[in-house]
């Protein structure tokens, strides 16, 4: 019986040393109240790059990103904060090889800049991405393969960049459209309204929210539409020249396979 007990209190000990290696829970987080899709007009973005690297999907020419992108799959509350950073878990890139095309196209990085990790390291995009939000995701997800596909299958079944070509809002240097109006095609479109966010007049980022079964629903932001964060009555989408001088223009996109 002793050495029945001594076995299970090393196994115990065990155990707990190696979730010390990879888990550390910051218990004084809640658990979140919904989920934000962001999704980034590169148009916007892309405007302030002044050099080139290749994880840069702005500088890829006429192959440069002509659709609203993935930014992230953020875990929210309800008072309008967030958790971040909620366990340790370290990205590992192979866990997600096989989504390797899709993340390439929908959910590219538009820097050349390495982001902070939660360990106070550097990191690629998508693993900042993970760790600082995707750790946070629990008890939807708890690994980095599911997140990151239901955040494509999101984004492909709530395509916003073919939602607002419908309506005639288009990628333009000239044109200022109503906010208005383009909140109404998402609201028409999805049954929710948007949160809208802004670098002056040109739309940066469009959120799409849901509830923890990915139902849609209203995102806190778009109650205000009139706070600091919010844009003006008319906004622009603006057009990106690539550093190769191939002006990018918004396209619908002709892929509506799930990955």
């Amino acid at each position: 019986m002793a050495s029945r007990l001594c076995l299970l209190l090393l196994v115990a000990c065990i155990a707990g040393a190696f979730a010390g290696d990879v888990i550390e829970l910051n218990r004084s987080q809640r658990e979140f109240d919904y989920f934000a899709l962001s999704l980034q007009w590169p148009g916007t973005y892309c405007r302030g790059t002044r050099h080139c690297c290749s994880k840069n999907a702005c500088c890829r020419g006429s192959d440069a990103p002509t659709q609203f992108t993935i930014h992230g799959l953020w875990p929210d509350y309800n008072d309008g904060s967030w958790p971040s950073c909620c366990y340790r878990s370290d990205f590992k890139e192979k866990e997600i090889s096989t989504l390797m095309d899709g993340l390439e196209k929908y959910w590219p990085s538009l820097s050349c800049g390495s982001p902070s990790s939660c360990n106070g390291g550097k990191g690629s995009f998508w693993g900042h991405e993970w760790e600082k939000h995707g750790t946070c995701s629990s008890p939807v997800f708890h690994d980095e393969y599911n997140y990151f596909l239901t955040t494509l299958n999101l984004y492909l079944k709530h395509n916003v960049t073919d939602v607002l070509y419908q309506a005639g809002y288009v990628a333009s240097n000239s044109e200022k459209y109503p906010l208005g109006g383009i909140v109404t095609a998402i609201q028409n479109a999805f049954h929710i309204t948007p949160e809208v966010v802004c670098k002056r007049d040109a739309i940066d980022e469009i959120r799409i929210c849901f509830y923890k079964d990915f139902k849609p629903r209203d995102c806190v932001g778009s109650q205000d539409l009139t706070s600091r964060k919010s844009c003006p009555k008319y906004v622009s989408l603006p057009e990106y020249t690539p550093l190769d001088g191939e002006a990018m223009v918004l396209k619908m996109p002709t892929e509506r396979e799930a990955l």
